[in-house]
C-alpha cells in the first residue's frame, strides 16, 4: 500500500506548529513525514526558515513517524556533519529516517560565502559527498581531497543498520544520475508525462529502492480560497531550473514573482477546493509508481487540511 505522509515545511511555518502539526497529522492516520531543510524561505511572506536537525529529533521523539529530510551537502553542510547527524538520528530512531540528498540552491548555500559552483561542479561535489557520507556510516575512517575535504573523519555513533539515502532529482538527467548512487528517488509534482519519464529515466538506468514524489496542494473550503492561499505563499516557487536554483535571496524570489498569476501557480501547485479531485490525483500518483506520497498544503494554517484529509481524502485513497 502506498504511504501517504505529510510535508513539514519550514520556510512557511514557524517549528512549534510545525511539531503540533505532525503529531496531528499521526493523530488524523497520516503514514509518515518529510521536512525540507533550508536557510533561506523562498519569500519574504513565507517569513520562517527553522533549523530542521534540531527540529527532526523532536519531531521523531513526539510521534511514531518515520521521517525524511531533504538536505544538500558540500557547502553549507560538511559530509562529515551531515554523516554524524544521519547517524544519531539513525542510531536513535532505528528504522524511521531517511535523508535526501540534493546538490541545493544558492539561497540556502551562499551564506558560507564560497561562491555559487555550476550544475556540474555541484553535482559532482554531491557524488563525493554521497561517498564520505556512506563510507562514515559504515564505520570507515576517511580521508578525502577534492571538492571536499575529509581529515580522518570518523563516527562513534552510529546505527546498526544505515538510513537510506535518496537522491533528490527535478529533471531526467538527474533522475538517471541518481541511479548510479541512491537507494531510492524523490521528486515533485509534475504532468503525468513528465513523471512517466522521470520514472523510467531512473529505472531504466538500474535505480534500486522506493520512489517518493513530494506533492504541492492547496485546499480550502471554497476554490477562491484555495486559488488565493496558493498565490500568495506558492508563487515564488513557479520558476524551474536554473532560477530556482541560481537565485539568491527571499528578496530576488519576491521580485522576479510580483507578477506571477494564479494561473501560473496552479500549473506547479495541485490548487482545487474539491477532496475527491485531491483524491483521485493522489490515487494516479500512486499508479504511476510512487510508493511514498508526502502531501505539502501550501497554505501556513495546516491543522484544518489535516483534519479534513484525515477524515475524507486518505480512506478514499486507501479504498
Amino acid at each position: 500500500m502506498t504511504v501517504i505522509g505529510v510535508h513539514a515545511s519550514h520556510e512557511q511555518v514557524h517549528p512549534s506548529a510545525l511539531l503540533a502539526a505532525v503529531r496531528r497529522a499521526e493523530e488524523v492516520g497520516f503514514d509518515a513525514a518529510m521536512s525540507s531543510d533550508h536557510f533561506s524561505p523562498w519569500s519574504a511572506r513565507q517569513g520562517q526558515s527553522a533549523f530542521a536537525w534540531s527540529w527532526l529529533g523532536a519531531a521523531l521523539e513526539a510521534t511514531g513517524l518515520p521521517f525524511g529530510v531533504v538536505n544538500a551537502p558540500g557547502q553549507r553542510y560538511h559530509p562529515a556533519i551531515i554523516a554524524q547527524a544521519i547517524g544519531t538520528l539513525g542510531a536513535m530512531y532505528p528504522g524511521r529516517f531517511w535523508a535526501a540528498l540534493g546538490s541545493g540552491e544558492a539561497s540556502n548555500e551562499h551564506i558560507t560565502g564560497g561562491g555559487w559552483p555550476r550544475k556540474e561542479v555541484r553535482n559532482a561535489r554531491l557524488r563525493e559527498c554521497v561517498d564520505v557520507i556512506r563510507a562514515l556510516l559504515a564505520g570507515e575512517e576517511v580521508s578525502h581531497d577534492g571538492l571536499v575535504t575529509v581529515d580522518r573523519a570518523r563516527l562513534w555513533t552510529r546505527p546498526d543498520e544505515p538510513p537510506l539515502l535518496i537522491g533528490a532529482a527535478v529533471s531526467e538527467a538527474t533522475a538517471r544520475w541518481c541511479a548510479e548512487w541512491a537507494d531510492g528517488l524523490i521528486t515533485v509534482n509534475a504532468p503525468t508525462e513528465r513523471l512517466e519519464r522521470m520514472v523510467a529515466a531512473y529505472r531504466d538506468a538500474g535505480g534500486r529502492g522506493k520512489l517518493h514524489l513530494q506533492v504541492h496542494l492547496s485546499w480550502a473550503e471554497s476554490e477562491d480560497e484555495a486559488r488565493s492561499v496558493a498565490h500568495e505563499q506558492w508563487r515564488s516557487n513557479v520558476f524551474g531550473p536554473p532560477v530556482c536554483w541560481d537565485l539568491d535571496s527571499a528578496e530576488a524570489f519576491d521580485v522576479v514573482s510580483e507578477d506571477v498569476t494564479v494561473e501560473q501557480v496552479a500549473a506547479v501547485v495541485n490548487v482545487s477546493s474539491d477532496l475527491g479531485w485531491h483524491a483521485k490525483v493522489i490515487r494516479e500518483y500512486a499508479e504511476l509508481g510512487f510508493e511514498e506520497v508526502y502531501l505539502h498544503h501550501v497554505g501556513v494554517e495546516q491543522e484544518r487540511f489535516l483534519d479534513v484529509f484525515g477524515e475524507r481524502v486518505l480512506p478514499e485513497v486507501r479504498s
